[in-house]
């Protein structure tokens, strides 16, 4: 080059480290994964207290039928008398899905096998009827059709935080 100049030569090597080490944590969820598992636990818990689904809208009431089938168990008088007035007063504030809370004791995350996602969910066989209703049609043993009462997935304010454990995972 003629006349006059300037060189500027980057060492690139601290940068290259740092990007290696975002691209390891990329390949390597795990950690993030599993703060996003706890962090899906808390909020399905909070589900079931509020009683609402993931969206925010509340399940559907409990039926008669299961107001009287918990009301008979507790006394011990299955089918022998009606809903009285005293007893739906008794159970007007009965839990939806928590009548013994092992549904909801249940629930647990793991990583999937390739480590690069996680579940969410529960090992008993009814938490798929009660997250998507079912039929007696389909499950002859019910005693009534089941609404619909999701209690797995996720809304906006999840999703914002798992974008945020990623990213304090990424900053570390």
């Amino acid at each position: 080059m003629a006349g006059a100049a300037v060189t500027i030569t980057v060492d690139d090597a601290q940068v290259r480290a740092a990007l290696g080490r975002l691209i390891e944590q990329l390949h390597t969820p795990a950690r993030a994964l599993r703060d996003v598992g706890e962090y899906l636990l808390r909020s399905t818990d909070t589900h079931f207290r509020q009683q609402r689904e993931p969206d925010g809208t509340p399940w559907p009431q409990l039926s008669d039928v299961t107001l009287q089938r918990r009301l008979d168990a507790r006394a011990g008088t299955r089918g022998k008398r009606g809903l009285t007035k005293k007893g739906r007063a008794v159970l007007a504030n009965a839990k939806i899905l928590r009548d013994s809370g092992i549904l909801q004791d249940t629930l647990r995350y793991q990583l999937t096998a390739d480590g690069r996602g996680v579940a969410v969910g529960t090992d008993r066989v009814y938490g798929a009827m009660q997250q998507f209703g079912g039929t007696r049609a389909q499950w002859p043993h019910l005693w009534g059709d089941i609404p619909a009462r999701p209690f797995l997935g996720l809304d906006a304010a999840d999703r914002a935080e798992i974008v945020a454990i990623f990213r304090r995972q990424l900053a570390r």
